[in-house]
């Protein structure tokens, strides 16, 4: 079965790269060097730039900035929400960040399709709990679910990042859903 052709359901005026502003064309340029690709999301958001900067600028905060989780518990983060969420964008985008980041595409793997079967240490088994309790059953999030973290070893700046992080996914998992957004279709092959 081959993948769909589109980025989007939605008929949106996609600008060739040459009309963008210049910040967001070497935006674009960083992601064919650091990724070999613009991914889809991007595309999409190029309709309209002031959207894509706010989008890429929230990204790039929540995923790249200063944090007590690394860039790979972010990842897992990311890919535990989306599968929450039967999301196939970002579950495809971000499981293989999970395998790159982690050298293991199993892990990756595991973490698509149910991460309880994972062997996780007890500080992301925590930090996974948590991000899928506050996307299936957020009014249930109380003091306890936050002890936990903190016994876990993390830090009420890192109990943030991982509402955040998951809220975002929450976010962005739906916005896919609205406008049938399709992954590029490098990520399937990559890190295996």
């Amino acid at each position: 079965m081959s993948q769909p052709d589109h980025i989007t359901a939605l008929d949106l005026p996609v600008p060739e790269r040459e009309a963008l502003d210049e910040d967001m064309r070497r935006y674009f340029d960083v992601c064919d060097e650091k990724l070999g690709m613009v991914p889809n999301v991007l595309a999409a958001y190029s309709f309209d730039q002031d959207k894509l900067r706010s989008f890429a600028g929230l990204y790039n905060e929540l995923m790249l900035g200063d944090s007590g989780l690394s860039k790979l518990e972010r990842e897992m983060i990311a890919v535990v929400v989306s599968s929450s969420n039967r999301c196939y964008y970002c579950l495809v985008a971000h499981g293989q960040a999970v395998r790159k980041l982690s050298g293991d595409p199993v892990l990756g793997e595991l973490l698509v399709m149910n991460y309880r079967c994972a062997e996780l240490s007890t500080r992301h088994r925590a930090m996974l709990d948590f991000a899928v309790k506050l996307t299936e059953n957020s009014p249930e999030i109380e003091e306890p679910d936050r002890q936990a973290l903190r016994d876990a070893g993390f830090s009420d700046r890192d109990i943030w990042d991982i509402g955040a992080t998951a809220s975002f996914y929450n976010m962005t998992n739906r916005m896919s859903a609205a406008v049938d957004m399709m992954p590029n279709a490098e990520y399937h092959s990559m890190d295996r």
